[in-house]
């Protein structure tokens, strides 16, 4: 079945890439209206996803390390009781060689006892350490929330704003879209993602392309004056129309 695109005229075709161009210029302000701050959300969203993860990376670690120092008290504890068991042994000794051997188990008890403890302030100092991290983190985290929330009422009155108008436009895009079959509609698209203005299709004025203002030569004027093809600048690209004022409305 044809579609309604394949049905219509070049000057229609013309016509419709032009009322197509006007109405994205006119989205594009609107976009323009926003600036920056749709990406500066994201980026604050990003920035505040990535602190939470850092933050509850923080807690797990010193929660690691809370409770490496639970174990090596454990292990104090548990050489204190043997320290005590081999010192309750030394009153019953019966020769030299049990008193040196529990004399050796005792040393290594308070080896074990010096390790163990020193392994918990150790701990201590990287808890420390990190709590510290953690506060200066949750600082930054607070600001970036109260950034964002600046940054969203800013972004939701400028959309509240341009919300209708841009809804109309948005409909009146996609309805002339239809009417442009998908080759000219991808060729559009492509000539304007090449130009920061985004503007594809422009006037002839004094002579001149409207987008890059190279002069184009007398025998295009008159084809475009004819409108029986699609022609484009020879310099950038761009899409050429004739059209006068009342047709530009």
């Amino acid at each position: 079945m044809a579609t309604k695109a394949t049905e219509i005229t070049v000057e229609e075709k013309l016509e419709a890439l032009y009322n197509l161009q006007q109405v994205d210029k006119k989205i594009n302000e609107i976009y323009k209206l926003r600036g920056e701050l749709p990406l500066e959300v994201n980026d604050l969203e990003d920035e505040i996803a990535g602190l939470n993860t850092r933050a509850d990376n923080l807690k797990a670690e010193i929660d690691g390390v809370q409770e490496n120092i639970a174990e090596n008290k454990l292990k104090v504890k548990e050489a204190e009781a043997l320290k005590a068991k081999y010192e309750k042994q030394l009153n019953n000794v019966k020769n030299n060689r049990e008193y040196d051997a529990l004399t050796k188990e005792i040393d290594n008890q308070n080896l074990d006892i010096q390790l163990a403890n020193k392994k918990s302030k150790e701990s201590e100092e990287t808890i420390k350490s990190k709590e510290e991290y953690l506060k200066k983190s949750k600082e930054v985290l607070k600001a970036k929330k109260k950034d964002l929330v600046v940054k969203n009422k800013e972004l939701e009155k400028i959309s509240k704003e341009t919300e209708k108008e841009e809804k109309k436009l948005l409909n009146k895009r996609k309805k002339l879209s239809n009417t442009i079959e998908e080759r000219l509609i991808k060729a559009y698209d492509r000539i304007r993602d090449a130009y920061k203005n985004g503007m594809a299709v422009v006037k002839v004025e004094r002579n001149s392309c409207g987008g890059c203002f190279a002069k184009v030569p007398p025998q295009r004027q008159l084809e475009l004056g004819q409108r029986k093809k699609i022609i484009s600048c020879e310099h950038c690209g761009r899409i050429l129309v004739e059209f006068g004022e009342e047709e530009e409305a």
